[in-house]
C-alpha cells in the first residue's frame, strides 16, 4: 500500500498495573487511559500500545511517531538526586524501557510527544532535572488541587516556537502533576505555566521533539496530537523513500540521562 494511503502508525508507552476487568480481579495489565488512543486516533493515525520493554528498540522500525504517556514519578536517581518524601510509585522498568526507546527515536528523527511524565522523562534524558514536589517551589497546590482533580491555568509560550506555531502564543491548560522540570538539560523551554514553571520544551533542530507538562489527550483540543500525526505522516513517507536524516550524527543528540541509583 503507498505510505500517503495508510495512517501513520504512533506508539504510546503505557503502564504495567494491577487492574480488574470483568470477572479478572487484580490482575496485572498493560493498560492506558483510552483519552490517549482516542486523541491519537482522532488526528488520523494508529495508535500501538508500548508495554515497558528495555531490551531493544527495534519496534521503532515500524513505528512513525512516538507519545510517551504521562503516569508514575521518574527514579531521582536518573538525575542524581535522592528521593523526596512526597516522590512515591516508582516504575523503574517503566523510566527503563521509555529511555530505551527516546534516544534511538530522536537519534532517527522520529516525531515525539512527551505528555507530563513524558517532557520530564525528556528532560531526564537530555540532562536535565526535575523538581520532585512542585508546591515547594511555587507555594501552591493549582498544578494538582486534588487527588483525580485537575488544575486549570494559563500558559505562555515563546513566539516562534514549535508549540506557539500549533497553540498560538497563549491558552489555557489542564494540569496534574506534583513534580515539574527544574533543568530541561540540551532541550529549549518554550512554555511557562502563570506562576513562571516550565509547562513546554522542545528541541528546533529535529522535525518534531515537543513535551508539554499537561493533558491535552483529556481536552477535546488535540491540536497538538494532530500537529504530532502531520509529523509522523511525513517520517513515515520519507522513510519509505530512503530520505529520512540520522540525527544521531551530532553528539548534542545523544541523551545524557545518568544510570538509577
Amino acid at each position: 500500500m503507498p505510505y500517503r494511503d495508510r495512517r501513520p502508525l504512533v506508539g504510546i508507552t503505557c503502564y504495567i498495573e494491577s487492574a480488574s476487568w470483568g470477572t479478572w480481579q487484580d490482575t496485572p495489565a498493560a493498560l492506558l487511559p483510552h483519552a490517549y488512543v482516542r486523541a491519537v486516533t482522532g488526528a488520523g493515525a494508529r495508535p500501538v500500545l508500548l508495554p515497558p520493554d528495555d531490551t531493544d528498540a527495534g519496534v521503532l522500525d515500524v513505528l512513525d511517531g512516538l507519545v510517551l504517556a504521562g503516569g508514575a514519578d521518574i527514579d531521582p536517581g536518573r538525575y542524581g538526586d535522592d528521593p523526596h518524601p512526597e516522590t512515591t510509585g516508582l516504575r523503574p522498568e517503566r523510566d527503563a524501557g521509555e529511555l530505551t526507546l527516546l534516544g534511538p527515536a530522536l537519534d532517527r528523527g522520529v516525531p515525539v510527544l512527551g505528555v507530563c511524565r513524558g517532557m520530564q522523562l525528556m528532560a531526564v534524558a537530555a540532562g536535565g532535572r526535575l523538581i520532585q514536589h512542585m508546591p515547594d517551589e511555587v507555594g501552591h497546590d493549582t498544578h494538582r488541587p486534588g487527588l483525580g482533580v485537575y488544575g486549570v491555568h494559563g500558559a505562555s509560550f515563546e513566539p516562534g516556537s514549535r508549540i506557539a506555531s500549533v497553540l498560538g502564543e497563549f491558552t489555557e491548560v489542564n494540569s496534574y502533576h506534583h513534580q515539574g522540570v527544574a533543568d530541561p538539560g540540551w532541550l529549549n523551554v518554550s512554555g511557562w505555566a502563570d506562576d513562571g514553571s516550565i509547562e513546554a520544551i522542545e528541541d528546533p533542530s529535529q522535525p518534531f521533539t515537543l513535551g508539554v507538562q499537561w493533558h491535552p489527550e483529556s481536552t477535546d483540543d488535540h491540536r497538538l496530537f494532530s500537529a504530532l500525526a502531520e509529523a509522523a505522516h511525513e517520517y513515515g513517507a520519507a522513510r519509505q523513500h530512503g530520505a529520512t536524516r540520522d540525527y544521531g550524527e551530532s553528539g548534542a543528540r545523544r541523551l545524557r540521562a545518568r544510570p538509577a541509583s
